[in-house]
């Protein structure tokens, strides 16, 4: 705003100056005019082109817009104040109101407004058109109040954008807060607290086999080898879930699908017993029967897939489980179905969450981190569940080699 008001100054001055060097008497009054002419357009020029640079030179020192007010008024007279250098004397209390707000506005204002009224009263013409020749003054009133009023609303902004700012700010942390403490939640509820589930069962397993009357020591060795297996996986896990948090490491660039699902099939069946058939991926390489997809997408497939099966393990009591993947057209298909009993009618993901069941909520969270869509119920077959989750064929896919 104040380098436009000196923009202004400068073409004022620029046309009223010869205007004043040709009123000017000769010698001293041409050499005094001269010199307010060139200190008022360097002055105007220095302070529009580098305002962030000089501004705060006058910011600080009131006393340098009041000598350019005295050199102003040198061509004033000289001009006369019928000139385009009255335009300028109105200039000079609206940059006091931005600059120094109202005390400053106000001082520049009745110095402006004096200077013209004895201007016109050395001219003779303030007693001619009195109506006229206070035009100019009421106008410098006028724009002092109307840039110690802008200031005011420029500052009010300026607070009102900063606090906007923090608060976007504060809201931004708490979601990257909010959206790790959920991934966290996941991965310790489809990791940790899964594995830990079933180290609790072997380890009931192998007390009640410890208890009774002749303990088969096979038994009790397959059963403690159980538990100890289930535990280093637990392990295992955890110290996953803290590099994780830890460490910053660039993953690979694919990862294949059908591979990453058939260690978590094998080891799904060896803590559970559960017959799991993994079909081909329909859409993979026929040679090597391999899906490659982003690392990420494959780490999201696999804890769906695994969650999955877990949940039909637990709830559904089936006697086999099929899982399949697929490319069909633009998405990438993954379907888990099992023959179990299915599950309760009427069930959300809200009472799922109130009631501290938060398998299929975290698999819908991880869907929604893909931009993928995730149907839960029986599927094609008559009986039992089926988790089907449809994700984009671009987002699945690893990007082209440069």
């Amino acid at each position: 705003m104040c380098r436009h008001v000196f923009a202004f100054r400068l073409a004022m001055i620029a046309l009223s100056a010869p205007a004043a060097l040709v009123h000017a008497a000769p010698g001293l009054a041409v050499r005094l005019v001269g010199a307010a002419v060139v200190v008022t357009v360097m002055g105007s020029y220095v302070l529009f082109r580098d305002w962030e640079r000089f501004g705060p030179l006058l910011l600080r020192h009131p006393t340098l817009l009041a000598v350019d007010t005295l050199f102003g008024a040198l061509l004033l007279v000289a001009a006369g104040p019928d000139s385009t250098l009255a335009y300028v004397s109105v200039c000079t209390p609206l940059l006091a109101g931005l600059v120094y707000s109202w005390r400053g506005a106000a001082i520049f204002a009745s110095l402006q407004s004096l200077i013209l009224f004895l201007v016109y009263a050395a001219t003779r013409e303030l007693h001619a058109n009195l109506a006229q020749s206070a035009l100019f003054p009421g106008l410098c009133i006028v724009a002092g109040a109307a840039g110690a009023t802008q200031r005011t609303l420029l500052l009010r902004f300026g607070e009102a954008t900063r606090t906007l700012t923090e608060v976007q700010a504060r809201l931004a942390v708490t979601e990257a807060v909010s959206a790790e403490r959920a991934r966290l939640a996941r991965e310790m509820h489809d990791s940790v607290a899964k594995t830990l589930h079933g180290v609790a069962l072997a380890a009931d397993g192998l007390a009640r086999s410890a208890g009774a009357g002749r303990p088969d020591p096979a038994l009790l060795r397959q059963q403690a080898d159980l538990v100890a297996r289930s535990a280093r996986r637990a392990a295992a896990e955890s110290r996953e879930l803290l590099t994780d948090l830890r460490c910053e490491h660039r993953p690979s660039r694919t990862s294949d699908l059908m591979t990453e699902l058939a260690a978590e099939i094998q080891a799904f069946t060896a803590r559970t017993g559960l017959p799991v058939t993994c079909l081909p991926a329909e859409g993979a390489d026929a040679a090597s029967g391999t899906l490659p997809v982003a690392p990420a997408v494959a780490r999201q497939l696999r804890s769906i897939a695994a969650e999955a099966m877990e949940n039909a393990h637990r709830h559904g009591a089936p006697s086999r489980v099929e899982v399949r993947v697929r490319l069909d057209g633009g998405l990438l298909r993954l379907s888990v179905h099992d023959d179990g009993r299915g599950l309760p009618p009427g069930t959300t993901l809200d009472e799922l969450r109130r009631t501290g069941h938060f398998g299929l909520v975290g698999m819908a969270e991880r869907a929604t981190t893909l931009g993928a869509r995730l149907l839960i119920g029986p599927g094609r077959q008559a009986k039992g569940t089926e988790v089907s989750l449809d994700v984009p064929r671009d987002t699945a896919l690893p990007p082209p080699s440069p």
